[in-house]
Formats: structure tokens, sequence, C-alpha cells
């Protein structure tokens, strides 16, 4: 990733916006936008053609662990705008008709089609998932990701519960699909109860790790579990 200039300037004039608190619109909401404005990821994530400023931490995660090579079959859960499933068909090389490489993104929302990646409307909790997704990559998966974030309520353990839950309802469906040797990759909060996950994903995993790309905001809890070698099968 580029900057665009030291101090958070360019051309002279300070890229700092404030937004003004609307009638019909909490603090909260205007805090979180005056940080996508004034975000450096969201800018660059614009002029890269990425539909969220999430591919740069997928990104990261690949460029250090090399997970996304071509010929892949990869899962993202949660899919929508895109932005995993843009790095990923890329990668993998889903889009060029000469590689193995297969991408399925699955998501309740409707996604905007991508070159490469083959989206359905589904709920991966449903038991016929497992088996309609391994058809649809034509094999088992090389790789489940999952960068869903339940909506947060603002309170701290309430919001941790959720999206620990989530990761571990994203696991149980990659044990599903994985074939031997293959990774899982999710988003998780700092706290607790995660290490619950991690003590389960180390069962059926070769190696269990956190990571937290540069894009994660600094003063975010958010952190990645990456789970490699899939014992399973």
């Amino acid at each position: 990733m580029t900057k665009s200039g030291a101090g958070g300037r360019e051309g002279g004039r300070s890229l700092k916006e404030r937004v003004k608190t609307a009638r019909r619109r909490s603090l909260s909401s205007t805090l979180w936008l005056e940080r996508q404005l004034n975000d450096p990821f969201v800018a660059q994530a614009k002029r890269d053609g990425y539909r969220s400023r999430a591919a740069y931490k997928l990104l990261e995660i690949d460029d250090r662990h090399k997970l996304l090579t071509p010929g892949k079959r990869i899962v993202d859960l949660g899919a929508a705008p895109g932005g995993w499933s843009q790095i990923a068909a890329t990668r993998v090389k889903s889009a060029d008709g000469k590689s193995k490489g297969k991408v399925v993104a699955i998501d309740l929302l409707e996604m905007e089609p991508i070159a490469g990646v083959e989206f359905t409307v589904m709920d991966f909790n449903d038991e016929s998932a497992p088996e309609l997704i391994k058809a649809m990559l034509g094999g088992g998966a090389d790789g489940v990701m999952s960068d869903m974030a339940a909506n947060a309520t603002g309170h701290k353990q309430t919001d941790h519960l959720k999206i620990v839950a989530l990761a571990e309802l994203a696991a149980d469906f990659a044990k599903e699909v994985l074939a031997p040797g293959g990774f899982f990759v999710a988003k998780v909060l700092q706290g607790g109860t995660e290490h619950q996950l991690l003590a389960a994903l180390k069962r059926d995993f070769a190696q269990v790790r956190h990571l937290k790309p540069a894009a994660s905001r600094p003063d975010s809890a958010e952190l990645y579990v990456l789970a490699t070698g899939f014992r399973g099968g």
C-alpha cells in the first residue's frame, strides 16, 4: 500500500474531516462515519478498486502465510460486499480460465458479481450447505475464510460473545468442507472466550495462531485466528 503523504497531508491540506451530527444520526454513527472518511485504507480501497478496506487485511495475511496459491479452492463466508473474494479470486487465478482455482462466496445478502467468484445466497448453517458447497467447488475446500461480524450492540462483552459464536459456527462449517491440509481464517475479538475456540481448532489443525493485520484499526479489539494443516478429511 502506498502512502499519500507524511503526517496525513496531501498537497499541504490536512485530510482530517469532521462530520456534523445530523438530526437523525446518533453520536456513535457520526463517529463511525468520521472515522471512515479519515481512514487511509478506505481511501486506498477506492483507488485500488476493492470493495472494502478489509481487502488489505487478507492481502497482508496471505503475503505472510501464502494461503491463496494458484489452483486452490476457497470458500468465503459472509462475503458481501466482496473485498476478500476479490483478493482470493486474483490469487488463486479462478478467473483466468486456465487454473483449477475456484472461489465460492456465501452470504445472506445479495452481492454484485466478481470475476472468478461463484456466489450463492445461502445460510451456511443450513444442514445442506456443506454438500452444496463441495459440489460447487468440485471437491473439498483448500481454505475457508470468514470476515463476518455480528451487528455491534456497543456492549463489549455481548459483542465479543456474538463474534466468537460466529467464528465457532464458521469453524464447524470448515471442518465439514475442508480437504486434508486445508486452512481456516476468521475474525475474532480479544477477550476470554476465544480460547475455547482456539482449543477446539488445535484438535483439528496442525497449527493455530492469532494475527492482527496493519489494516485492523489499532484501537480495535479485532484479531484474526488462522488454523492451518487440517487433520480431517
